[in-house]
């Protein structure tokens, strides 16, 4: 059934599990994510982000994941990630996105409230919810978050948990993205995460909170995380890799395209069910 990120995360944060968000960008990915989430009869978030575009164009993506989750037997919702300009964000929310993310975090704080504040009131026209982020999670291919210079230190761009609540009370965003000592991408280093940041966070608002980068934590972070407030968790990068390595282990001279893409799905869905029972919301798709 196709839902918003209201219908999943309100009570996750209730039931201290997270709902991961799986993006895709073709059949294959999708495939893998949707039989995971009835298989462990999960919620799921599955969607795309502005930067994968090229690999999966949003139309395209729109009439594939929509009919998807509308006959799906466990909550999904249809998520745009990081949306970075309005017109994508509109454009998703007309081809029937049931959710979007703005990200403005790297605007000041001024600019990013009221960009968010203005597409939320948008998004909800529509049914949709919205997801925005404070403070900046950076990205492993530079290293640091945009706009920090060499040496800077990480931790000036983490998520103020008063500015936190002085933004969902001005915005009226759905879920929250933190900067907590995650990033984006493969880890060249293990990350390590501010936990008491996190606790401080849920317990001054009642939003939703949003770990992105979290391909390559490690299963104690993971746990972690979530027993401390998260409710959401970004994976890519790992079920991405996943379907990669069993394309490339399975390719001989002489086959074709459709030998591999089985594989390829059974090694998404494998990915996807791991986190899903590291998440916690196994078992949680039908009594939402």
């Amino acid at each position: 059934m196709l839902v918003n990120l209201n219908d999943v995360l309100v009570p996750a944060r209730k039931g201290k599990y997270a709902v991961g968000l799986f993006n895709t960008v073709n059949l294959e990915l999708a495939r893998g994510v949707m039989e995971a989430a009835e298989e462990l009869d999960s919620p799921v978030i599955i969607g795309t982000a502005e930067v994968l575009l090229p690999y999966g164009p949003l139309r395209d993506l729109a009439n594939l994941l929509i009919p998807m989750a509308e006959r799906a037997s466990v909550p999904v919702v249809v998520h745009l990630d990081h949306g970075l300009k309005e017109e994508t964000c509109r454009l998703a929310l007309e081809l029937g996105f049931s959710s979007i993310m703005y990200d403005c975090s790297t605007m000041d704080y001024g600019d990013n409230m009221e960009h968010v504040k203005r597409m939320a009131e948008t998004a909800h026209s529509f049914g949709a919810s919205i997801e925005a982020e404070l403070g900046h999670v950076g990205d492993n291919e530079g290293g640091s978050a945009e706009g920090s210079s060499p040496g800077s230190e990480p931790s000036q761009f983490y998520t103020d948990p008063v500015q936190a609540r002085d933004f969902i009370d001005r915005t009226g965003a759905d879920a929250l993205a933190i900067a907590v000592g995650t990033a984006h991408g493969a880890y060249k280093l293990p990350p390590k995460l501010d936990f008491d940041r996190i606790s401080e966070i849920a317990e001054t608002i009642s939003t939703p909170l949003v770990l992105h980068g979290g391909s390559g934590l490690s299963d104690s972070d993971f746990r972690t995380a979530v027993e401390r407030g998260i409710s959401k968790v970004n994976i890519f990068t790992d079920i991405n890799q996943a379907g990669a390595r069993a394309a490339g282990s399975g390719y001989r001279e002489g086959i074709g395209l459709t030998d591999m893409i089985l594989p390829e799905i059974e090694a998404v869905k494998r990915s996807v069910m791991e986190k899903m029972r590291l998440f916690g919301s196994a078992g949680h798709g039908s009594g939402r």
